[in-house]
């Protein structure tokens, strides 16, 4: 039947585990284009009139879209290769060159650990979604060895948060046939405003005096006063911020920071100090945008809900540390959300079948 008409030829309308495919409408696009475009026009509103450099965030936008766009077509054309050659990319090459991928200097032993370990988080999860699209078992299981081999490297170059992470997400991925999609997405934005929030709570002190000291403790006293700087100068300037990429320049961070990366060492609070309410309200919009995406996504629920893990440990990672400012993790961040909403052009395996 001609799908111009309505309708659609045999079997595309089942997903895995005999899940019927979900409608897609071009609003969705249109609002992640929208909300990216928001981005980037007030990072340029909070750096007018001032000495800023709204260029990290340019830089972050484009390199979002550029990977949202290559994984919608690559995710389309190759579900299961591009996912995997991701993957296996990103483990060969923050292993063989020490550094280079993620930007750091070439410091033992792979360079700015989490900023690989955030790579590693995005491998895991795209290998994970390869699995599940994988039609034989065999690759299905070498595809899950490979995600548990980037869960490793996470561990091996020191960031312990970031092999948490990636065990998160293999767990989670194997869960994801057995969890409804709506479900799983609310407890992973659950997850991720808890995060959020307790990063926060951390920086006032407002957390119970045994806990804020352990928290304090593992997290160094450094990290929490620039924490605490970023969250003062967002009171003193919450509707523009003191611009984009002036954090240590207006002398808004006072503390040593332990990577010399000049920002609060998240995300949020950087956004918060640099460009106000109003760049802390466009990241939360983008994070909505995207749980709204995988929810409409026309891929199985296990490949949309791999994903959105894998993005919830990076997001759970950037709340804690500069890791959204390397670029080459901002544009897997987008590969992986494209891969994951992107509708292939060959039907989906039926997992249903499988003991």
């Amino acid at each position: 039947m001609d799908t111009r008409t309505g309708g659609a030829r045999p079997g595309a309308g089942i997903a895995a585990g005999g899940q019927a495919e979900r409608p897609r409408s071009g609003w969705t696009d249109a609002v992640g284009a929208l909300v990216l475009a928001g981005c980037a026009v007030w990072s340029l509103v909070a750096a007018a009139g001032r000495p800023a450099r709204p260029e990290g965030v340019l830089l972050a936008v484009l390199a979002v879209a550029a990977g949202y766009a290559a994984g919608r077509i690559g995710g389309a054309l190759r579900p299961v290769g591009v996912p995997a050659v991701a993957a296996l990319t990103v483990v060969v090459l923050v292993i063989a060159l020490p550094g280079r991928l993620s930007g750091g200097p070439d410091t033992p032993p792979l360079g700015y650990a989490n900023a690989d370990a955030a790579l590693m988080v995005l491998a895991t999860g795209a290998a994970c979604c390869a699995a599940w699209a994988a039609r034989s078992r065999p690759l299905r299981v070498g595809l899950r060895l490979l995600g548990a081999t980037a869960a490793g490297f996470a561990l091996a170059v020191g960031s312990a948060a970031g092999f948490a992470a990636c065990l998160g997400v293999v767990l989670c991925s194997l869960a994801a046939d057995r969890t409804r999609r709506a479900l799983g997405l609310a407890g992973l934005a659950l997850a991720l405003v808890v995060a959020v929030g307790g990063t926060c709570a951390v920086a006032v002190d407002a957390l119970p005096p045994g806990l804020s000291a352990s928290l304090s403790g593992q997290l160094t006293p450094a990290r929490v006063r620039l924490w605490s700087d970023a969250l003062e100068t967002a009171r003193e300037h919450p509707v523009r911020g003191i611009g984009p990429g002036r954090f240590t320049e207006a002398g808004a961070g006072t503390a040593p920071s332990a990577t010399g990366a000049g920002t609060p060492q998240s995300a949020p609070l950087q956004l918060a100090a640099e460009q106000g309410v109003p760049g802390v309200a466009l990241l939360a919009a983008c994070c909505v945008w995207l749980l709204w995406a995988l929810q409409r996504s026309p891929r199985p629920t296990p490949v949309v809900l791999t994903a959105a893990a894998a993005l919830t440990g990076l997001a759970m990672q950037s709340a804690v540390d500069h890791v959204l400012s390397y670029p080459v993790v901002t544009a897997g961040a987008g590969l992986l959300a494209g891969l994951a909403t992107s509708r292939p052009l060959s039907a989906p395996p039926d997992h249903g079948a499988d003991p």
